[in-house]
């Protein structure tokens, strides 16, 4: 059930990616360097998880723009982390990455292009807002800086390369991929929220929920970086071990990684207790990340 809500979803932020996209770029390579990252698929997991989290508010539709900008924030994120300077990848989301196919210097450009995309984008809603609406956009836009930013997956962005060959350390693995990848989901999981107008204690049990999810989720990509099929994953496999980054497989193993997958887990879906019936696609979404195979 989850998969077809996951599906549907998807489907939805696509065409309004592909309506942005429309309405913003300028025809030429730019906008098709862009465009080609952007449509490539994925598993919109960031833009799902603030849609589904506004529908716990009946708030669904006003967040949507929103959840594309997210989608704008990871793919830039992607295009970069994939150059040669980085991790130096050539296949990405099943296709050659951009930088393999529009060269290193337009691959940087489409990667900033959908990062300043995503905040014009942002602020345009911001500023047509009315009511209410116009805080709590803006407080949502605070919250996407901050989680993609120098404080957030930049700052684990740069500990990850920094840290690369220089052993294993608890501190500094779960600083890297707090960073990296669970703030992003955490603050999609919030996004989702303050734009529906949650309270105080629904916010802190969503948070809790999208940290541990986000931590979930980096766990089981890890362990499928070992042992995924790189067909069914749509990028390449073995480059952690390979580049001496510090992973959670790495650092624990595959038995006790998976051992603390399956706690976060649970404490991801005992957040939500306060929700009832209403966030069980939340639910078995945090379920469905345990398990995911690609």
């Amino acid at each position: 059930m989850i998969r077809q809500t996951l599906e549907k979803k998807a489907a939805l932020i696509e065409k309004r990616l592909d309506e942005l996209l429309g309405e913003y770029c300028c025809k030429g390579k730019l906008c098709d360097a862009m465009s080609y990252s952007l449509m490539a698929g994925g598993k919109r997991l960031r833009p799902a998880l603030c849609l589904i989290t506004a529908g716990l508010f009946n708030a669904e539709n006003e967040a949507l723009d929103f959840a594309c900008c997210l989608e704008m924030i990871h793919t830039y994120s992607l295009i970069h982390d994939d150059l040669p300077a980085m991790d130096d990848d050539t296949l990405r989301r099943g296709k050659p990455t951009s930088h393999v196919v529009y060269g290193e210097g337009m691959a940087i450009l489409a990667g900033d292009g959908l990062l300043n995309l995503a905040f014009e984008v942002m602020s345009d809603l911001t500023a047509n807002a009315d009511g209410d609406y116009t805080a709590r956009y803006a407080k949502v836009m605070s919250v996407i800086a901050k989680a993609s930013g120098v404080r957030g997956m930049i700052a684990g962005q740069a500990a990850d390369l920094e840290f690369e060959g220089k052993g294993n350390s608890e501190e500094i693995l779960s600083y890297i991929h707090d960073k990296k990848t669970a703030e992003m989901i955490k603050a999609s999981v919030l996004c989702g929220a303050m734009i529906g107008g949650a309270d105080d204690v629904q916010t802190e049990r969503l948070e809790q929920y999208g940290k541990s999810i986000g931590l979930v989720f980096q766990i089981i990509d890890d362990i499928l970086d070992v042992s995924g099929v790189e067909q069914d994953l749509g990028k390449s496999t073995g480059k952690d071990e390979a580049a001496g980054k510090q992973t959670f497989v790495s650092l624990y193993g595959i038995k006790k990684s998976k051992e603390l997958a399956q706690k976060e887990t649970q404490k991801a879906v005992d957040a939500l207790g306060i929700f009832g019936m209403d966030a069980d696609n939340l639910k078995q979404l945090a379920v469905y990340l345990l398990s995911r195979d690609r």
